[in-house]
């Protein structure tokens, strides 16, 4: 079987095999904390450093870990890198890491990961399966903010609120204020309107897909058919 190729590893995870829009795995935290960017960057980005390193460490020690006993290894590895990055966060990101709460240690739990190393990382040498840790963790968090960003301005007519949690106190004058003197929206901000909110993400990834689609068969149906050659 051919080896993939690192543009083909990109798309995959950014797009055509996104974790949240068609996979649709790890749910539990992307509904849960997207309420603001604030919180869809903060643990998007702790789950990209897990996807890639959880990855990475799988590739490399492939070959020494016996097939009866993978998983509660791959589990173990995913374990260790989380709670680096929870103290991390704890000790650095100290109010983030309180907003964030348990969704943090939960991303151990999370099956993308367990998914990616044994479907990919398993399989192929580090330099791919970082990468496609990398791709896989930032098509995730992409989709975290998009929702974070969507349910935000409906939600509070804001943007970036409570930047300083993730940036330093010089962050307090990024939020934006979309809509002025907003009441808010209640539904937004509560897990019905994230369901909504991905449904529509998904909805409109489906349609972008189904336009390509079209377009590249009627692409091909326009190109004069090959004349069998006489014998």
């Amino acid at each position: 079987m051919a080896q993939p190729t690192y543009t083909d590893i990109a798309r995959e995870g950014l797009w055509r095999n996104n974790p949240a829009l068609v996979q649709i795995l790890g749910l539990c935290p992307l509904l849960a904390v997207t309420n603001t960017v604030i919180n869809a960057i903060g643990l998007g980005i702790a789950t990209a450093i897990t996807m890639t390193l959880s990855n990475l460490t799988v590739s490399l020690i492939r070959d020494y870990v016996r097939p009866e006993i993978r998983i509660p290894v791959f589990v173990l590895v995913i374990a260790s890198i989380v709670t680096t990055i929870e103290l991390v966060m704890n000790a650095y990101f100290h109010e983030l890491y309180n907003v964030l709460g348990i969704f943090i240690p939960l991303i151990v739990t999370n099956c993308n990961i367990i998914a990616r190393c044994e479907a990919f990382a398993s399989k192929n040498a580090p330099l791919p399966a970082l990468f496609d840790g990398l791709m896989m963790g930032l098509g995730f968090m992409a989709v975290l903010v998009v929702l974070g960003a969507m349910r935000e301005v409906l939600g509070q007519g804001t943007l970036l609120a409570n930047a300083h949690l993730m940036f330093g106190e010089a962050a307090r004058d990024l939020t934006v204020s979309v809509i002025d003197h907003y009441r808010g929206f209640l539904l937004a901000v509560l897990p019905p309107g994230a369901f909504i909110g991905l449904g529509l993400l998904i909805a409109i990834k489906n349609i972008i897909d189904n336009h390509a689609k079209r377009r590249a068969e009627a692409v091909k149906a326009a190109q004069p058919q090959a004349q069998p050659t006489a014998a």
